[in-house]
């Protein structure tokens, strides 16, 4: 939803100190009274205070408009909140709705989905709504997605534009999604909302743009950008874009024609779970002479619903030993899928 503020490094002083010896005589000072130190003390903390203003001269966080602080942290998350609440009393105040709204984006998914509490749409909303009302882009976007859900399109996509508007790469990509399967869609302004997300790191947004360029919709066609989009989603862990990356190595289409790269994203995407990867990295075992991992591959696509993987499967299977067969299932009961965007 693919915003930090880090203060000036401060600059410290070019020249070291001369070392000068001290003498027992130079380093005896009188006893001073209590009210002489209180004194001191008060001097020694006006003295910084003026230092601590100057130093900060031209860099005022605290004069800056709570409106504009609010739209710089509306996409913020409840840890980033909290920082930046720190900075100063001013913007504290600032981001108290902020904080507010976090904790009913919480309550909202947790009647939504029934956790620790009894599941309750109309709460869920509500509270989605209440933190949208105070600027949250994250509740906007929870709002705006369970208005699509009611089948209530037009008010899913205002939430969507607010929250695009206020740069959250979620609600750009929800809005471009939305305009992509609207009826008539609007391929153009999907693809630039679309755009805005992509450079956000939003990778889902980035395959969608991938397709867009590689189908010429909403865009011209441009085969290397698309498979440009292909591979920066596949290196954020999106599945279908390990696939789609591994067939532009393969056919050199848009990337450079690379076999190995080619089999690195296949094999990638197939342990990610993706039925059409284990079904093609399958085959190359195969013609590989690797039965095992073959059949291995082969069966985890036929339970993923590739029927296309059968008869090579059995074929392998006849020539195995009833033990390497075991064995085989056995490696497939206990697969589980790497960790991925799906």
């Amino acid at each position: 939803m693919k915003q930090r503020t880090w203060p000036d490094r401060s600059t410290g002083s070019r020249f070291t100190a001369l070392q000068f010896p001290i003498t027992e005589k130079d380093n005896r000072r009188p006893e001073l009274t209590a009210s002489a130190r209180k004194a001191r003390i008060k001097r020694r903390s006006r003295f910084s205070c003026s230092r601590s203003i100057k130093s900060t001269e031209g860099h005022d966080f605290a004069s800056l408009p709570f409106d504009v602080l609010n739209k710089i942290a509306a996409s913020f998350t409840l840890p980033q909140l909290r920082v930046a609440s720190l900075v100063c009393k001013s913007w504290n105040d600032a981001l108290r709705p902020l904080r507010e709204a976090m904790v009913l984006v919480r309550w909202g998914k947790r009647f939504k989905h029934g956790r620790g509490v009894r599941k309750n749409l109309d709460k869920a909303l509500d509270s989605f709504l209440k933190g949208a009302a105070r600027g949250s882009t994250l509740a906007m976007v929870d709002a705006g997605l369970m208005y699509w859900e009611m089948d209530k399109k037009e008010a899913a996509i205002s939430l969507y534009r607010q929250a695009a508007v206020l740069g959250d790469p979620a609600g750009q990509f929800n809005l471009g999604i939305s305009y992509l399967q609207a009826q008539p869609s609007n391929a153009e302004e999907a693809v630039k909302w679309l755009y805005q997300a992509s450079i956000a790191g939003h990778v889902r947004a980035q395959y969608q743009l991938a397709l867009c360029l590689h189908r010429g919709r909403g865009v011209d066609f441009n085969l290397q950008e698309a498979a440009r989009w292909y591979l920066r989603a596949a290196e954020g862990g999106y599945v279908r874009a390990m696939y789609n990356t591994s067939l532009c190595y393969s056919f050199g289409e848009g990337l450079p024609l690379s076999h190995r790269q080619a089999r690195k994203w296949m094999k990638r995407a197939a342990d990610c779970g993706h039925g059409k990867a284990q079904l093609e990295h399958g085959l190359g075992l195969f013609t590989e002479g690797e039965m095992m991992k073959a059949v291995v591959y082969l069966e985890l696509a036929t339970r993923a619903g590739e029927t296309a993987a059968d008869h090579v499967k059995n074929v392998i299977l006849q020539q195995l030993s009833a033990t390497s067969r075991d064995r085989a299932m056995l490696v497939v009961d206990s697969w589980r899928a790497m960790p991925s965007l799906h």
